[in-house]
């Protein structure tokens, strides 16, 4: 078995970086397709359909799991209010994800300013897309970084 360390600007299996990869969830979030959503990144449609899909099948788990990482890492982090869309709450759970992680640890890191796409890349072991994240069921610990 071959191991790889990845840095936190990408994510596993995709070509894009995660700030590409960002991008779209947040125009999706604003309620574009993909189609113009690909044309505006110069990403093929086909490849954004695919993020969207994938996203989509675990917008909950993953809201759920961002949120365990803001009370974790922030001081009497409040949990974000829901926004009427699953879309926009997963952004609204990043977004303090990312405040806590930054409060904590500092708003630059070795790669300059954290972002949140980094944040997500970094909270999800770098498989936000990836088949089988986030784990869910009974005996499953907060360490995303175990196979």
């Amino acid at each position: 078995m071959t191991h790889v360390l990845l840095p936190v600007t990408v994510l596993v299996r995709r070509a894009y970086g995660v700030e590409v990869i960002g991008a779209a969830l947040i125009a999706r979030a604003t309620g574009a397709g993909h189609r113009p959503i690909g044309t505006r990144l110069g990403v093929p449609a086909a490849t954004v359909r695919g993020w969207l899909r994938v996203m989509a099948a675990r917008l909950e788990a993953t809201r759920l799991h961002l949120l365990q990482v803001a009370a974790r890492a922030g001081v009497d982090q409040p949990v974000p209010k829901a926004l009427g869309s699953p879309w926009r709450d997963l952004l609204a759970a990043l977004g303090a994800a990312t405040a806590a992680v930054t409060g904590r640890f500092g708003p630059v890191g070795v790669l300059g300013p954290v972002t949140a796409g980094q944040v997500a890349a970094a909270c999800s072991a770098g498989r936000l897309l990836a088949p089988g994240w986030p784990r869910s069921g009974p005996g499953v610990g907060g360490n995303t970084s175990c196979p």
